[in-house]
């Protein structure tokens, strides 16, 4: 029988590689593509089934300025909700002291 009192296991390793994520990139590569392929084919009904739908990452984007509103609106709620809180336990601390 072995003794491992002072056996401590190992930590598991753990390895990631990093990416990074460019949409504006990545949308004018596809857009040079779309264009090279439009270039090299004259028939008009497969260019036209070319185009994909520009949804892709759309409502991250648009998001952005109707976002803020409610993110400060949010915050305007919090903060009161703190002041209420904090006038409240000065109140009933003072009473408890009292």
């Amino acid at each position: 029988m072995g003794m491992k009192f002072l056996h401590l296991p190992r930590a598991k390793q753990f390895n990631i590689t990093t990416r990074f994520y460019d949409p504006q990139k990545e949308a004018m590569k596809e857009r040079e593509e779309r264009i090279k392929r439009e270039l090299a084919q004259n028939n008009e009904e497969e260019i036209s089934s070319l185009y994909r739908s520009g949804i892709k990452g759309q409502f991250r984007n648009s998001g952005k300025f109707t976002h803020s509103k409610t993110i400060a609106d949010a915050r305007r709620k919090s903060n009161m909700r703190l002041l209420v809180i904090v006038i409240l336990l000065a109140a009933l601390f003072y009473l408890l002291l009292k």
